[in-house]
């Protein structure tokens, strides 16, 4: 059976060269980096070597870097130590953030932080003069990310960040899903704090950054030995660092040439869609969004459904977030969006990646338009529809 993975939003397969240099460094390089030996000092210098591929990539300073172990951790780290180092003020969000910020905020609002979350148009967006107007007196942190996990979004960061960096106030931005597809230049984004995760860039799973701009003090999540400039105390995962540092130095190098294949195999997808299946609605801005999503709901099918129906096939998607995969409501994002409870069911999310091949989507849109009319023919909403012309397609929920 031929195997197509459109799920890469979820996670990417390692990159060869990247899977090369992890080994090296667990079988070779394995010292610990805090020792003054000959060992440690090679796995000293291997690492401040990634943390400069990783500050290059985004246009920072080596030493703004912090080694993580992932999206979540950076997030929490952000989120939590500005707020504990400041002892007190309002924190501002969003309502269609990843649950590794919007469960940080659900933490610090019981330790007494005031939380402002703000709604979303149909798109998905925040605009920047919502952040200005939440902006108090008290307002230590406005968090928004780049781009959004579930329907690929980008919100306007540059402008929010303007309008932070004018009333003193902290940005940080969830550039998780941004990284590898846009260019990350935290200067003209002008934030304060970003989050990276190494395997959503083909590097390994387990190790991710966070750009904390110099002066920005933090609190520790942990308490510890100094490492990390006394951020993040644990002795380091080289070879999980060293990964990140070539991953992030690969994404940076080809990054117009990818955007290109990841928009181009992404738009044949959904033209595809739209021509052979009826009842679609396209989630998600229509032009700024990232360019390997697509996220789209089913109408009268249940996106779990589709979902098996495709793995039957071979195929992987997703129906939102990996994290949430699991779960039966509907998506959160979608909710915010103003999507009804039974077309954000029907979700399916479609992240495309730099070995997807027009191929490989043409099979998808082989098995798709069949698979939906069978879900379809077992539901009782299907048949209680509206008739709608063959192959109509709603681009956008309205």
């Amino acid at each position: 059976m031929r195997e197509v993975y459109l799920d890469h939003a979820a996670t990417t397969p390692v990159h060869h060269e990247v899977a090369a240099l992890v080994e090296e460094h667990m079988l070779q390089v394995y010292g610990n980096p805090s020792s003054l030996h000959r060992f440690g000092r090679r796995a000293r210098a291997a690492m401040e070597e990634a943390r400069e591929r990783v500050a290059r990539a985004i246009a920072a300073e080596p030493e703004e870097i912090v080694f993580t172990s992932g999206g979540t951790e950076s997030n929490n780290l952000a989120l939590k130590g500005v707020a504990i180092r400041a002892g007190r003020g309002h924190l501002i969000t969003t309502q269609v953030e990843h649950h590794a910020v919007l469960h940080t905020c659900e933490a610090l609002e019981k330790q007494g932080f005031p939380i402002t979350y703000l709604p979303v148009d149909r798109y998905g967006r925040v605009t920047p003069e919502q952040v200005a107007a939440a902006i108090t007196a008290d307002t230590v942190l406005v968090s928004v990310m780049m781009a959004n996990n579930e329907v690929g979004t980008i919100q306007p960061i540059a402008a929010i960040g303007a309008i932070c960096r004018e009333r003193g106030v902290l940005l940080h931005t969830d550039a998780v899903q941004s990284f590898g597809q846009l260019n990350v230049d935290v200067r003209s984004l002008s934030v304060d704090l970003l989050t990276l995760s190494g395997h959503k860039v083909y590097g390994p799973k387990g190790v991710g950054a966070l750009y904390v701009r110099r002066g920005v003090r933090l609190a520790p999540l942990m308490q510890g030995g100094g490492h990390e400039r006394k951020r993040r105390p644990g002795t380091e995962n080289v070879p999980g660092i060293v990964g990140l540092g070539k991953a992030a130095e690969l994404a940076s190098r080809d990054l117009p040439e990818r955007a290109r294949h990841l928009a181009a195999m992404r738009d044949r997808l959904t033209r595809g869609i739209q021509e052979k299946i009826g009842d679609v609605v396209l989630n998600g801005h229509p032009t700024e969004r990232l360019p390997n999503n697509a996220n789209l709901c089913f109408r009268y099918v249940e996106g779990e459904s589709v979902l098996l129906a495709l793995d039957s096939k071979g195929i992987g998607a997703s129906s939102g977030s990996a994290c949430t995969s699991g779960a039966l409501e509907p998506s959160h994002v979608l909710m915010a969006m103003g999507l009804p409870h039974d077309l954000a069911q029907g979700s399916v999310r479609f992240s495309v990646g730099r070995q997807t091949t027009a191929e490989d989507i043409d099979y998808v849109l082989d098995v798709l338009p069949p698979s939906i009319g069978r879900l379809r023919a077992m539901s009782p909403l299907y048949a209680e529809r509206v008739p709608e012309a063959p192959g109509a397609c709603v681009t956008e929920e309205g």
